[in-house]
């Protein structure tokens, strides 16, 4: 399993996006576990079956148990927040603004993994699920840690190209019918 497999499913219409998945996938701006943690909080904020488990298995190839968890975390928190958060942005009534979330994101303060890493990851998963509000935060705390440009934008255009992925083959089993998980599993 790999991103070979993965870049094997892709069909040959979506050539740009196996050509960025294999760059990406060298990508020598991030850090291995960056790079990787990012990946995998990708994958799954994208949602296709076939692309976890193969994102994950090479993950877990390049990260620790703590790191695999952190990731995990960083997607299932952003899952949350960036409902909450693109929802107080976009409100007219900027009341939401003024209010506690009243949710809990402890996992934010004590993620396991240094922080730049966990906030890396969050911000890929903020710009998968477009919240600008989170976005925001996440670069900034990246900023104020000495995390360069070049590796935010690094994340995020791993995010685009993993979230891509993810389209295109969810489009591909719509359109083959209730059989192409199986054959997208072959």
């Amino acid at each position: 399993m790999s991103i070979d497999t993965v870049k094997s499913k892709v069909p040959d219409y979506a050539k740009d996006i196996k050509l960025n998945l294999s760059s990406l996938a060298n990508d020598e701006t991030l850090n291995t576990q960056q790079l990787w943690g990012t990946f995998l909080a990708c994958a799954l904020a994208g949602r296709n079956e076939f692309v976890i488990r193969q994102v994950n298995a090479v993950a877990a190839e390049h990260l620790s148990a703590e790191a695999l968890q952190a990731t995990k975390a960083a997607a299932s928190i952003m899952a949350m927040n960036n409902i909450y958060y693109r929802f107080v942005h976009l409100s007219s009534n900027k009341e939401y603004q003024t209010m506690q979330a009243k949710l809990r994101m402890n996992v934010i303060g004590n993620p396991g993994v240094e922080k730049d890493d966990f906030e890396l990851w969050s911000l890929a998963v903020s710009a998968i699920n477009g919240c600008g509000m989170c976005i925001d935060a996440h670069e900034a705390q990246l900023l104020q840690h000495g995390v360069s440009k070049e590796q935010i934008q690094t994340a995020v255009r791993i995010a685009s190209v993993v979230q891509a992925v993810s389209v295109i083959l969810d489009g591909e089993q719509a359109l083959n019918g209730n059989n192409a998980a199986e054959q997208i599993a072959a």
